[in-house]
């Protein structure tokens, strides 16, 4: 049995036959999706630690270092981060790790992944997309042979109370009218005035507060930090589903690479936008400056979640490039290199038209 995006439910690839998923309760859902206190798991570290199936199989990819879970009779097959071949690397049970809260599902089957990837490998007549057509044709061919590979992502979310202390200034325009000389048309001396703006600047402290509510942090080093914030800007809580080994099934899952404590520290940098950007209100004026921040950090608590993503990785001028697509929204993100001979030809055939141009001009 395998999971299908299409009917939300198991069925066999063979017989067809359906199998639907266990039927989630709203008191379910409340208890599974529970916060995790961040300081009592650090300190003992042993929360919830469990196995992702209990026939699940992982392998560890010798070329980008990536750990990859995935349950029998599926194989390892290409390395979904690097490409590189794994089916000879020997497969061991998979170890205990923190068990996930929940995950969201796969809801963009495969069928319609290939299709936007088609799409948004096709050219069209746009300078933005003029380089579609210096694709490598290896990139193309990840459209054609079905080369995408379902995996579930690692995260955690973060829940924290921040109370902030800040020291900066308060700008406030004034303006002053000043007198200058300039020359007009007929070359003679005149005489103007101006509205000149200046800043006044006075001294500003304070205090801030914000609860951030479920700050999503990438928990895989196999995929760029700046990627997967684009894949997954934002987390609708509502499509999380408590976690169930069922969903894995036909799948892949990484097992997290970021400790939870580090992730908490990622999830700090991304609080401190937000956070400045309170101070800026609460300082007020025309303009501010912030001088000094030091933040306290109270109710912190943590998820760990696992988010579906089609990718397929392919190699090419001696390095490696992802493509990845959001399987719940199915949006496209990936790295499109220009083959250079295809560049150099193209150059090529427009200086041979132009000699023909010259030559016929000149004939």
């Amino acid at each position: 049995m395998a999971f299908d995006p299409n009917l939300g439910q198991l069925q066999c690839p063979y017989c067809g036959r359906a199998e639907a998923m266990p039927e989630v309760t709203a008191t379910k859902l409340s208890a599974t999706l529970q916060e995790h206190d961040l300081a009592a798991f650090i300190e003992t570290n042993r929360t919830h630690i469990a196995q992702l199936a209990t026939t699940a199989q992982e392998v560890n990819c010798p070329g980008c270092r990536a750990t990859i879970t995935f349950e029998p009779p599926d194989v390892a097959g290409k390395c979904p981060f690097c490409a590189t071949s794994i089916v000879t690397q020997k497969s061991h049970a998979a170890d205990p790790t923190l068990a996930p809260s929940g995950l969201v599902p796969f809801t963009v089957g495969r069928k319609v992944a290939l299709k936007n990837l088609r799409d948004w490998l096709a050219f069209r007549w746009d300078w933005k997309d003029l380089k579609a057509i210096f694709l490598p044709g290896k990139l193309k061919e990840l459209a054609q042979n079905k080369a995408l590979t379902g995996v579930y992502l690692p995260f955690w979310t973060y829940d924290a109370q921040t109370n902030s202390r800040y020291r900066g200034e308060r700008g406030e325009h004034y303006y002053e009218t000043e007198t200058y000389t300039t020359t007009n048309a007929d070359g003679e001396s005149e005489t103007k005035t101006r509205q000149v703006q200046h800043t006044r600047w006075y001294s500003a402290s304070g205090r801030v507060s914000r609860f951030f509510d479920d700050v999503l942090v990438p928990a895989t080093k196999a995929i760029s930090d700046k990627k997967l914030r684009k894949l997954w800007p934002t987390l609708a809580v509502s499509q999380l589903k408590p976690y169930s080994a069922e969903y894995l099934a036909g799948f892949k899952a990484q097992r997290y690479a970021i400790p939870v404590k580090e992730g908490f520290e990622l999830a700090k940098a991304i609080m401190t936008e937000p956070i400045r950007s309170d101070i800026r209100s609460d300082i007020g004026g025309d303009e501010q400056r912030i001088h000094s921040v030091s933040t306290d950090y109270s109710q912190e608590t943590f998820k760990h979640i696992l988010l579906p993503v089609w990718m397929a990785s392919y190699r090419y001028g001696g390095k490696t490039y992802q493509v990845l697509i959001n399987a719940q929204t199915g949006n496209v993100m990936g790295d499109r290199p220009i083959a250079t001979w295809k560049v150099a030809l193209v150059i090529a055939i427009a200086i041979l038209i132009l000699i023909i141009v010259l030559v016929a001009a000149n004939g």
